[in-house]
């Protein structure tokens, strides 16, 4: 029986939700049907899969990538600022 689900985790962060979820999902589940029952679109309907990128452990994937034991799926909010002019913008502060 353990062989045909994966243990995994479906997370998002944004200002108003953290959302962290632990789930058994059939073997062959894709990170976009893992998202779907995590029910995580319910308690954030801000999150726009056509737009958000996601990934697994910080390593951006597709939504079709077929997920393995252990994956934690992370959807990646957009960013408010580029890192690199805030350094910039810290540096001439400074």
């Amino acid at each position: 029986m353990a062989a045909e689900t994966l243990n995994i985790e479906v997370c998002y962060a944004s200002d108003a939700v953290q959302f962290l979820r632990a789930l058994r999902v059939p073997v062959g589940t894709t990170i976009e049907q893992a998202i779907a029952i995590s029910g995580v679109l319910q308690e954030a309907p801000e999150i726009d899969l056509a737009v958000m990128q996601v990934g697994v452990y910080a390593r951006k994937k597709t939504l079709d990538t077929v997920l393995r034991e252990h994956d934690r799926v992370e959807i990646y909010r957009p960013l408010i600022a580029d890192p690199k002019n805030a350094r910039r913008r810290r540096k001439a502060a400074a």
